[in-house]
């Protein structure tokens, strides 16, 4: 009988590209078609409606809820018009994925027969089932209720034939069980803050915003290969595998060329996308084989987390209508770069960037260094805390490696901004803010134009890198929802500017001038805030050491990060902005450590059945093989010239036998680590005791697996190799 691994290799090299249809020839003409935009408002909503919901939206004025009907009037009337016929509350809960119930419009008509209704009421709030989700022991199993609450600043939309509406979940005592509540906050927070601050320098100022624009980097894998893999279906990872003789090494992948069936994927993908009102902007080919990013334009952050959120559901659906799986673990392949989602992060304001400089004054270059400085200050502030947001029990794997940003919160600004800070720190207040702009570079090839130098080159060793306009924070996690690292660095950075403007204040009620106090004040957080700025290499040993000397969060330990929730300045900060308060921050915490020993647990026992039920019976098969080869010898010649011919097969034997034994003990060990972890009741404690004693056991026993794949025949390893995983077309 055939291999079954050969039979889906040889399947996945036959597939051609599926012909994908544009609805029109161009993008605008479609783009946002199922969305329920400004235009389809403008539409289906009376003009006093419209300007009370357009209100709320810009302004963040409180949404009467007696329009409400109105707006579900009309939101009914459009996606009815679109073959709609169910409705849901679409919302975020602590699983890292999003989540739906769908009910149709249908009522009684008390007549005998049915009406289609959609009242203000089901648009505004639903009472999804709180204690079938997260909560932390927030929610006992016996407290069912919960409830989703419409957020108006993020538009519905329709997927198929449901009108899907975004909204908050909290619990019945008031506490979010979810990351849009919390992040609503956390930018609420942010923009009072900063708009505070902005009016120094331009009092017409009316509102900032944050904005984020992320890069969703991710793997495709053939739809039959992935399911010969019980470890990728299982975990989205591969538990073992020995790398490929070719991976990544010849850089021949990156930027290249995009293969035929995955240019189809995502032109399909980009379509739909674009559909549901996410801007795609770029797409291309990443570093590892196989491995692709789609990144939009910049958004306001709550609809880019949103967006996100849908983007990663729709891939899922897409690649399998494509023969393709998506694979969003942050690192599914041992040996080759991992996948992260650069979080492109910036403030700004009715009129214009606040990070973005140099201005054209003197004020505008204050304003310049005040919100850079006041950025690095949350940073630096909550620099375990920023780390805890990003870290989870995948981009662990990913962080630290010589591929991502460490697991150290650092800070790259470029040598003409360390410049400018530099100056400040240490020069006259009449003689600052001399930063340069653009500058020109000259080619010694006629044919090609000056280009323009930024103020500062790229770090990609860097976590949080200053890139012209905005910071990337780098260290965010593929599969993650990006409101996790929005609501810590958000929430940092409106604290930092509450005690920039306290400062200030305080100074100018003394009598000083107001310019005058701003420099004092921004000066001081400048040598406050120096030991996170660092623009060398964040992979090298001696930063490292140095890091620790600074006061940077060093710690490694994915369960013991998270901790930095729990410390008080932490605290006190979400519960000052009105983000999250103790009781919320302790319950997620929870939800952490029992999140990160299930993924692990998980892991564990996929890995002890692979080895048990697929490994150890495909080794000791070819060993027999062997042995019946070195038996065949015997027969055949004397023993002393058999044993001659046979040695390199008796060596097989032996390292076979003592592969296999290691194995059947790791796997009993790893049963047993797993069994004391389990009798742990305190789950801070039990997920330590999965990452110190459970986790190290599986790469024990990984690394004789992968030395088996090399040794036994290939005719018989039955599951997909690295090199059959990642470069099937």
């Amino acid at each position: 009988m055939e291999n079954l691994r050969f039979q889906v290799v040889g399947e996945a090299f036959k597939k051609k590209p599926l012909d994908v249809k544009c609805p029109s020839e161009r993008p605008c003409e479609y783009f946002g078609k199922n969305v329920f935009n400004r235009e389809k408002m403008y539409k289906y909503l009376p003009k006093d409606v419209y300007e009370k919901l357009t209100d709320a939206i810009d302004n963040g004025t409180r949404l009467d809820r007696s329009v409400a009907d109105a707006v579900a009037a009309g939101i009914k009337q459009w996606a009815t018009e679109n073959g709609v016929t169910h409705y849901t509350h679409w919302f975020q809960p602590l699983t890292e994925g999003t989540a739906e119930k769908h009910d149709s419009f249908v009522e009684h008509d008390y007549k005998g027969g049915m009406v289609e209704e959609f009242s203000g009421k089901l648009l505004v709030q639903q009472e999804p089932d709180a204690s079938s989700f997260p909560s932390g022991g927030i929610r006992n199993t016996f407290e069912a209720r919960g409830y989703s609450a419409w957020d108006p600043t993020s538009p519905v939309f329709i997927m198929d034939d449901t009108l899907c509406i975004p909204t908050v979940f909290i619990s019945y005592t008031g506490e979010a069980l979810d990351y849009k509540a919390p992040l609503l906050r956390a930018l609420h927070a942010v923009d009072k803050a900063a708009t505070d601050v902005c009016r120094y320098f331009y009092p017409e100022v009316k509102n900032v915003r944050s904005n984020l624009g992320w890069e969703q980097e991710y793997f495709l894998v053939d739809e039959g290969l992935y399911s010969a893999r019980p470890d990728l279906m299982l975990t989205g990872r591969t538990l073992m595998g020995h790398d490929s003789a070719k991976n990544q090494q010849m850089d021949d992948h990156y930027f290249g060329t995009i293969p035929d069936r995955v240019q189809a994927f995502m032109k399909d993908l980009e379509i739909q996308a674009l559909e549901l009102g996410i801007p795609c902007k770029t797409r291309h080919n990443e570093v590892a084989p196989n491995q692709f990013e789609l990144a939009p334009i910049y958004e306001e952050c709550n609809l880019a987390v949103d967006h996100n959120m849908l983007l990663m559901s729709l891939m899922k659906r897409v690649a399998r209508k494509h023969g393709f799986r998506v694979l969003l673990h942050e690192k599914p392949f041992a040996g080759i770069n991992g996948s992260g989602k650069h979080n492109n992060w910036s403030l700004s304001t009715d009129t214009g960037v606040l990070l973005h400089g140099p201005g054209k004054t003197p004020m505008d270059n204050l304003r310049f260094a005040v919100f850079i400085v006041e950025t690095l200050m949350g940073v630096y502030r909550h620099n375990g805390l920023l780390k805890a947001s990003i870290m989870s029990a995948t981009n662990a794997h990913r962080l630290g490696a010589n591929e991502a940003p460490p697991a150290i919160i650092s800070s790259f600004l470029g040598s003409q901004l360390s410049e400018l800070l530099d100056h400040i720190e240490k020069s006259d207040k009449d003689d600052l803010f001399a930063v340069m702009g653009k500058q020109g570079l000259k080619l010694d090839i006629p044919e090609i134009p000056e280009l323009f130098i930024d103020n500062t080159d790229r770090n990609r060793t860097s976590p949080f890198a200053f890139t012209g306009n905005r910071f990337e924070f780098r260290a965010v996690g593929s599969e993650a929802n990006c409101a996790s690292a929005m609501i810590a660095l958000n929430s940092a950075v409106a604290e930092a500017l509450v005690c920039f403007k306290k400062r200030v204040d305080a100074l100018i009620a003394k009598g000083e001038d107001k310019t005058s106090a701003i420099i004092d004040v921004i000066r001081e957080d400048i040598k406050t805030c120096k030991p996170v700025r660092f623009d060398g290499n964040g992979y090298s040993d001696e930063w490292v050491e140095e890091a620790m000397r600074r006061g940077l969060d060093c710690e490694k330990s994915c369960p013991v990060i998270f901790e930095r929730y729990l410390d008080e300045d932490s605290i006190s900060m979400f519960e000052s902005l009105n983000v999250m308060s103790r009781k919320e921050l302790e319950a997620r915490n929870e939800v952490k450590w029992e999140t990160y020993t299930k993924k692990i647990q998980i892991e564990a026992r996929v890995m002890g059945d692979l080895s048990m039920n697929h490994i150890i019976p495909v080794a000791t098969h070819y060993q027999s093989q062997l042995i019946k080869n070195v038996q065949n010898m015997r027969g055949i010649f004397d023993t002393e010239k058999a044993d001659k011919l046979s040695a390199r097969n008796i060596k097989l034997i032996e390292e076979i036998a003592d592969r296999t034994a290691t194995i059947e003990r790791g796997v009993e060990e790893l049963v047993q680590a797993r069994k004391v972890a389990n009798r742990i009741d305190d789950e801070h404690a039990k997920a330590i005791a999965y990452h110190d004693t459970v986790a190290p056991k599986m790469e024990e026993i990984r690394y004789q697996i992968d030395k088996l794949e090399l040794i036994v025949e290939d005719d018989l390893w039955t599951l997909p190799k690295y090199r059959e995983l990642l470069f099937i077309r």
